[in-house]
């Protein structure tokens, strides 16, 4: 009776589990296809400003920007790692956290100095448990942050740069590829780099040979597209994070629902077998006594 009252107890426990993840990956599913048509909404603008940046530099020959410059007085660099808030998405944070692990151990190799900075408690209480000092945190960054949430962190980082405080600036991001498929990246912010984008040069080598004129002057015009290119690209970064975090949810709370819904038909076998043993146990106990009693 014990047995079969202990199954019974965890055969319910599995099957609250049950509907704790399922409806974890509901929840998961919609934050995916919303963050989803975000992302891809500002893709197209992202790499058209980074396209239309490329073309004015090289068209307008050697121009002068501190966004563009290397600033070889200083060997600091920071990193900005972009984890999520919560768990239960699979190897989504161990993933980017080992991509941030290799990229400062590659500064360190280089005799570089990097800074922190850290979005999401799961980087920032990795980073607290190991001991290593971060330069800033951002703990009250919301799961969806908007451009004016992202925004002051560009304008941050510039400003520094200009000033000479760092030799680069590089985000660690989960780059959303496929719903199947999403990688670990670690990008350079700053300075921009000539052939930054995604199009393999394809654009650079499609503007070839052609002549521009501009007005106002190519340096005018990208003091205006350089700073918008920075806040843009970091925003980019934080929407395929987003969206790759709630793809990591759904998949893990699809694995967990499925694996809740295995060991419930297992723990149903368990019962009945337990319960059939206990009601022969108790048939061959009435049984017996009415054999004594004859």
């Amino acid at each position: 009776m014990a047995k079969s009252r202990a199954i019974a107890v965890r055969r319910k426990a599995v099957g609250s589990i049950k509907k704790i993840t399922h409806t974890m990956q509901l929840i998961a599913t919609a934050g995916f296809q919303k963050a989803l048509g975000k992302s891809v909404g500002t893709k197209p603008y992202t790499e058209k400003i980074t396209e239309l940046v490329r073309q004015v530099s090289a068209a307008g020959g050697d121009v002068d920007h501190p966004l563009l410059k290397s600033n070889t007085e200083t060997t600091r660099r920071a990193v900005l790692l972009l984890t999520s808030n919560r768990g239960f998405c699979g190897s989504y944070n161990g993933n980017l956290l080992r991509a941030a692990m290799l990229l400062i151990r590659e500064h360190e190799r280089a005799a570089a100095e990097t800074d922190l900075y850290v979005v999401g408690k799961k980087g920032v209480n990795y980073f607290k448990f190991l001991g290593k000092e971060m330069r800033r945190t951002y703990p009250d960054m919301p799961d969806a942050p908007a451009f004016g949430d992202i925004e002051p962190i560009a304008t941050d980082f510039m400003q520094q740069y200009e000033s000479g405080a760092y030799a680069s600036i590089h985000v660690v991001y989960m780059k959303f590829l496929s719903a199947a498929r999403q990688q670990a990246e670690a990008i350079q912010l700053l300075p921009i780099q000539a052939d930054a984008g995604g199009d393999g040069g394809k654009s650079a080598s499609a503007g070839a040979g052609v002549e521009y004129d501009f007005s106002p002057e190519p340096g005018a015009l990208l003091a205006e597209l350089l700073p918008v290119t920075v806040k843009v690209r970091l925003f980019q970064c934080v929407n395929d994070a987003v969206v790759s975090e709630n793809v990591a949810r759904m998949v893990a709370m699809k694995s967990a629902t499925d694996a809740a819904e295995e060991m419930g038909k297992l723990l149903g076998q368990q019962f009945n077998r337990a319960r059939q043993s206990q009601i022969t146990m108790e048939l061959l106990d009435i049984m017996g006594g009415v054999e004594a009693l004859k």
